[in-house]
């Protein structure tokens, strides 16, 4: 497997990881991707930046280090109809939008209103990922979720970092997750969700998961960066579309 792409990526604008646009570029580079995603947190989860150094990505080169950075956010899910901690007005300014269940912003409301919470966020046009949805602490209906993927046309994402570092107990979820997007035929992407430089372009256990379940290359989003641009412009991303730049 060849990944090019990593869409999940953490500065220090986070507030607790610890490298630069600057250092996840060049180490990028040294392990041969071509394209990284800067999605750092959004504002509601402590100690991120606020809202205009999320939209103020904008002065970030379009390619550093010869790796293709894509502006973007992880923004938190707030309630279970899917209420984002950033307007639509400022998401779609953004190159890729991840959305996601944390425990520092949303309290877990038991399967059928987290399953809700998700579901209706995808409905959310802006939004092109649903991160780490095998976090055990977030049950869900996975299949409801998976179904709901296919007809909005969200990425689903296997999130190596779930495997390492946090979310213990999310393997055997997320086996379950892929398997599902294998039988719909849904699209996935890997993140590794790196929270330091060394960490980007980190899939080793994700590649196990996606192994075990003889996941298709197809379904896998990673391996183009022409596939995910395209994505993106179907998505109507400004960056991407002929109508207007990312301003």
């Amino acid at each position: 497997m060849k990944f090019v792409i990593d869409t999940h990526c953490h500065t220090m604008a986070s507030g607790h990881a610890y490298s630069t646009v600057i250092e996840i570029a060049r180490e990028a580079n040294n392990k041969g991707l071509e394209m990284i995603a800067i999605t750092d947190h959004g504002p509601e989860m402590q100690g991120a930046s606020n809202i205009f150094h999320i939209l103020n990505q904008k002065v970030i080169p379009k390619t550093i280090y010869g790796v293709q950075i894509l502006r973007g956010v992880e923004a938190n899910i707030m309630d279970y109809d899917g209420k984002l901690d950033i307007s639509d007005e400022h998401l779609q300014k953004l190159d890729i939008v991840i959305a996601s269940l944390h425990e520092a912003c949303i309290e877990s409301g038991g399967l059928d209103n987290n399953t809700n919470a998700i579901i209706r966020t995808m409905e959310n046009k802006n939004v092109d990922i649903i991160a780490h949805p095998g976090n055990p602490v977030f049950p869900i209906d996975f299949e409801k979720v998976v179904k709901k993927a296919k007809e909005t046309g969200t990425l689903i994402e296997i999130n190596n970092s779930s495997f390492i570092s946090s979310r213990k107990g999310s393997l055997n979820n997320c086996i379950e997750i892929a398997r599902l997007c294998k039988e719909y035929e849904v699209m996935i992407t890997v993140g590794s969700d790196s929270h330091i430089a060394f960490d980007v372009g980190r899939f080793d256990k994700a590649i196990e998961v996606l192994t075990s379940i003889d996941m298709p290359e197809h379904l896998i989003m990673n391996f183009s960066t022409k596939r995910l641009t395209e994505f993106l412009k179907i998505k109507g991303k400004p960056r991407f579309s002929t109508i207007t730049p990312i301003i």
